[in-house]
């Protein structure tokens, strides 16, 4: 029996309630439009729901577990926990990771209901350019709308010879074992991999990965990447570059990984994560509906990010790369204020990239060979955090902050860093390059002693060629 469709009408639909859409939703909604946003799951997408958020309480509990595990070890502090062994209950601390995530889906439901935003739950379908046919517990309904934002964001890219199942599984499943896995084989070094690998280490995991490229982190520079190698080394991790992931074994007790050197290898595995990236969600929301522009894979976007179609906007990971939360919600931002009338365009100066392994890493902007790949002559600053006092006192040592800019005027292009904390600089770095700052500007800026910020001063002023503590 067919159930009778309701209608609705609207300034502006957002499909898809992620980082962006919810952003894009909330702006539009504080300027007054009238705003309806559909969500298939729950608010806050992949980011929070099984991404960033949940991920990063997974990999601050796998910190504390083996911090407090290795207190008595090797340790210079005088810290004595008496003969007690130290467990982990991975049921409880993923009790504990899904309530940040219960609180921050309700935060973003009271923020769009705040703006004035219409939260409609089930899975939309566009039927044109204007229309939007909503299914879900209810009865379907029609959405009919001025201006259409496309934020469905992106799905985990799997093997076609590694389909995921009970034994292989993704980010998302890994982020809801409540048992740690004796043995863990993780099929890519990026930055999912290497993440999710360090905190089951730190678990107690058993962990190899196996890398296709020559050297992990390969969206990094290898000076970074050597130094997070060392890190896994120091937690037992195995890693296996140039090799890649074939096929379950017979008993499918393991994996078949090819190595570098063209012989074979079978890497006994509880569980393998496979982490190869992800591809933007095209499927299953009407895309073939539409009349849209592709390019490489993605949705074709101006600096306005218009997609072909008039009044079609497109944002976040559907868009191509980077695949970051903070862009898409920069988008969002952007295609609101763009529909209220202001005169916006995307250009960002540099878009900050974090990895949260141990220890974290930060690039902004370009990368020394990137620099020198694109025609300029460079000066570059690097400073050791060995060197650094609060990072001394935080036994924080290992890693380094780097800046390069061009020789002529010293303009900085970019600014990279490896080390404990060093996420929480990259507001500095991004507003260094947003700002279109100068060596002389960042090493003629006061930083708080004593902090790691000091590095970025210190790096500076290194390719100033005029260090003080180094």
């Amino acid at each position: 029996m067919n159930r009778k469709k309701g209608s609705k009408s609207c300034d502006v639909l957002v499909l898809g309630a992620g980082p962006g859409g919810y952003a894009a939703a909330i702006r539009a909604g504080q300027a007054g439009l009238k705003v309806v946003i559909v969500e298939g799951e729950k608010a806050g997408g992949t980011c929070l729901n099984v991404g960033c958020i949940p991920s990063k309480a997974l990999i601050h509990a796998a910190s504390r577990f083996h911090q407090t595990k290795m207190a008595e070890r090797d340790n210079p502090f005088g810290i004595s926990l008496g003969s007690g062994s130290v467990e982990i209950d991975l049921s409880k601390t993923i009790d504990w990771k899904d309530g940040i995530v219960a609180r921050l889906n309700k935060g973003v439901e009271g923020l769009l209901k705040k703006a004035g935003v219409e939260l409609v739950t089930g899975w939309g379908r566009m039927l044109d350019g204007k229309t939007c046919e909503v299914s879900g517990k209810d009865d379907p309904v029609l959405i009919h709308a001025e201006h259409v934002i496309l934020a469905t964001g992106s799905v985990t890219t799997s093997l076609q010879s590694l389909p995921f199942g009970d034994k292989v599984i993704s980010s998302t499943e890994a982020l809801a074992l409540t048992h740690v896995p004796d043995k863990l084989v993780v099929v890519g070094g990026g930055y999912i991999g290497l993440e999710l690998g360090t905190a089951f280490a730190k678990f107690g995991s058993e962990v190899h990965v196996v890398e296709f490229a020559d050297h992990i982190l390969p969206h990094y520079d290898r000076e970074i990447g050597k130094v997070v190698l060392q890190s896994l080394k120091s937690l037992g991790v195995t890693v296996s570059t140039g090799a890649s992931a074939k096929h379950l074994s017979e008993d499918d007790s393991g994996l078949v990984v090819a190595l570098a050197d063209g012989s074979e290898e079978i890497l006994p595995a509880d569980k393998i994560l496979v982490t190869v990236g992800r591809k933007p969600r095209l499927d299953g929301w009407g895309a073939k509906s539409l009349y849209l522009t592709m390019r490489d894979g993605f949705i074709a976007i101006n600096d306005k990010c218009q997609t072909s179609m008039t009044d079609v906007y497109a944002i976040g990971d559907l868009t191509g790369e980077p695949m970051l939360a903070h862009r898409a919600i920069a988008q969002g931002e952007l295609v609101a204020d763009i529909l209220a009338g202001k005169p916006r365009r995307f250009d960002p100066a540099a878009i900050p990239a974090i990895c949260f392994t141990d220890p974290e890493v930060v690039s902004v902007g370009l990368s020394p060979d990137e620099a020198t790949s694109r025609g300029y002559e460079t000066a570059i600053g690097q400073f050791p955090f060995a060197a650094n006092g609060k990072a001394m006192a935080g036994a924080a040592e290992t890693g380094f902050v780097r800046v390069v800019a061009r020789k002529d005027n010293n303009l900085v292009l970019g600014i990279q860093a490896v080390g404990k904390g060093v996420a929480e600089l990259s507001a500095a770095f991004g507003l260094a390059l947003e700002m279109g700052a100068r060596l002389e500007d960042i090493a003629g800026t006061i930083h708080a002693h004593p902090t790691q910020g000091e590095a970025l001063q210190e790096a500076a002023l290194g390719a100033l060629g005029h260090p003080l503590h180094i």
